[in-house]
């Protein structure tokens, strides 16, 4: 049980992180307007966000 929690607490966001991102890219690839530009713009930006927040904390 200990084992899990580690790896959760290790991998538990890079890998939501990569999943968003994921459907960021299909969302692109197959919208065509509207919502799917939308949760494009959302899925793709919000890492690009989380990793500008960590790098600025890190200066």
């Amino acid at each position: 049980m200990k084992h899990r929690q580690a790896f959760r607490r290790m991998w538990g966001w890079p890998i939501v992180l990569g999943v968003l991102t994921a459907v960021g890219l299909v969302s692109a690839l197959f919208s065509d307007g509207g919502l799917g530009d939308v949760l494009a713009w959302f899925a793709l930006g919000l890492p690009v966000v989380v990793c500008v927040w960590y790098g600025w904390r890190r200066t």
